[in-house]
């Protein structure tokens, strides 16, 4: 069995005309929102043993702002990625609980062709910022997952946690 934590960076800053769209930080919302994410992750018991993220700047404040200790990668192959790329990242993936951190519109279609059923929530398709998804696997190791292998466990996002 291997568990999936898919989510979509927390709320990131426009504030700086003309920045780089890899270098944009969080803003205060993204901040808090990836703390409350992070509280609900250690909360359900949904802990990854690896992370592998996109190295933009937004993810990896969205990863510290989580609060969870784990090996970590920060790579440029899921900075804006598609379904097909990101299956690929995963497939190389060597823990049991994976959290795999990334961007829309790639992170949102990649967790619609994962799941077998999608969950029963209203905001599943247009993923919105730091939007989660924990999906159990029964699989044996990374390289054996596919289209709608997966089983949708739980989705959340912030709004819903910060009331």
């Amino acid at each position: 069995m291997k568990r999936l934590i898919l989510m979509r960076h927390a709320k990131s800053s426009w504030a700086t005309p003309g920045q780089d769209d890899h270098a944009r930080p969080l803003n205060g919302r993204g901040r808090v929102s990836a703390r409350v994410v992070g509280e609900w992750l250690q909360h359900k018991n949904y802990l990854p043993d690896q992370t592998i993220s996109s190295d933009s700047v937004r993810t990896r404040e969205t990863f510290a702002g989580l609060k969870i200790l784990c090996d970590a990668e920060f790579t440029n192959d899921l900075y804006h990625a598609g379904p097909e790329d990101m299956l690929r990242v995963l497939r190389k993936a060597t823990g049991d609980t994976v959290l795999m951190l990334g961007h829309n519109p790639g992170i949102g279609w990649f967790a619609q062709t994962l799941v077998a059923e999608p969950p029963p929530h209203p905001r599943f398709f247009d993923y919105p910022t730091c939007a989660t998804l924990v999906a159990d696997f029964d699989i044996d190791a990374w390289d054996e997952v596919g289209t709608g292998t997966g089983k949708a466990v739980d989705f959340v996002i912030p709004r819903e946690l910060t009331g």
